[in-house]
């Protein structure tokens, strides 16, 4: 059975609410019409009505059954008690009057959908900034307990290889501390697609085959993942050849249960990251489903502003397994 198929089968029949704050993109309302119509998640269009509508007569589609909800036309005492959430959420942050102004941006208010249990998670990004999706998150949702950050992962698929890259879209320098919790979240985001994590934090060093401090944080940080998860085959310093080439693996690190078979694979920095998947996007024909946002209270993902209707359709997807 192909992944999405997988990931479908999981949410048919879960009754799934996702609300996409960008509905008045053909791609977005594409999505939802076929995420309603093949039965996967209820979802919630945000946007002007008649705005909406006008997309989807010029794009031939059909909106019988969708639910829309134009933020400046809610219902008074709906409204209400979403102000009065969101003021108490933010606890003395912001003034009543930047809370209304808050609520008029449709990120804030498909955040708030989400946070008061009117929606299971939310998938932004095809016209919003990553900006514009990760601070609702992170002021109103905000991390899972225990969690100190977030991160974003991609999954990278070609046949029937499937890997998790990170960090890929959040964390611009990461420290060991981050660079281990990211580590422990892409686990568990593999072990969502059917992928026996075996994690492999890379370097342009393995095993101290060179020196210096960013050699010396991802050793840290591999010390670490250890600590925070005492089961989780994880293995660094690694090199990338090292973590995927099983006779590369037993050269460089010989004995190491994950060199030469990672399927989970955590960058020293957000730049690696980000030109690494797309590396391997562009060069290798892998498809990057992503950025998914990992260590949130609900789930929230990010698209990114280049994604086509099919991406918005499986990150809808991947959002709704999340729900589970």
């Amino acid at each position: 059975m192909e992944l999405f198929d997988e990931i479908a089968a999981k949410v048919k029949g879960q009754d799934k609410t996702i609300v996409f704050p960008e509905g008045e993109d053909k791609r977005v309302l594409g999505a939802a019409i076929r995420l309603k119509k093949d039965g996967l998640v209820e979802p919630i269009l945000l946007g002007k009505k008649a705005e909406i509508d006008e997309t989807a007569e010029e794009n031939s589609l059909d909106l019988a059954g969708l639910q829309i909800i134009d933020p400046a036309t809610y219902p008074e005492a709906d409204k209400k008690a979403m102000f009065d959430a969101l003021l108490e959420r933010r606890k003395g942050k912001n003034t009543p009057e930047q809370v209304h102004k808050m609520l008029e941006d449709v990120s804030y208010f498909g955040t708030m959908l989400v946070y008061m249990g009117k929606a299971d998670g939310m998938v932004s990004g095809a016209v919003h900034s990553t900006g514009s999706t990760v601070r609702p998150a992170l002021q109103i949702v905000k991390t899972k307990p225990g969690a100190h950050r977030i991160s974003g992962s991609f999954l990278m698929i070609k046949g029937d290889q499937r890997y998790i890259f990170a960090d890929c879209a959040i964390n611009i320098e990461l420290d060991a501390p981050t660079m281990a919790e990211v580590a422990v979240q892409s686990a568990d985001t593999a072990k969502l697609f059917g992928i026996d994590p075996k994690v492999a934090l890379l370097s342009f060093s393995t095993k101290g085959s060179a020196k210096g401090d960013m050699v010396t944080k991802v050793a840290e940080a591999t010390k670490q993942v250890h600590e925070l998860a005492p089961d989780l085959p994880a293995d660094g310093e690694l090199q990338f050849d090292a973590a995927f080439v099983p006779e590369v693996g037993e050269l460089k690190a010989p004995g190491s249960t994950v060199a030469g078979h990672a399927n989970v694979f955590i960058f020293p920095s957000l730049e690696a990251g980000n030109i690494g998947y797309k590396i391997a996007q562009r060069f290798g024909g892998f498809t990057a489903v992503g950025p998914i946002l990992q260590g949130l209270n609900a789930p929230i993902a990010d698209l990114s502003r280049g994604c086509n209707e099919d991406d918005v359709y499986k990150v809808a997807l991947i959002t709704a397994a999340q729900a589970l």
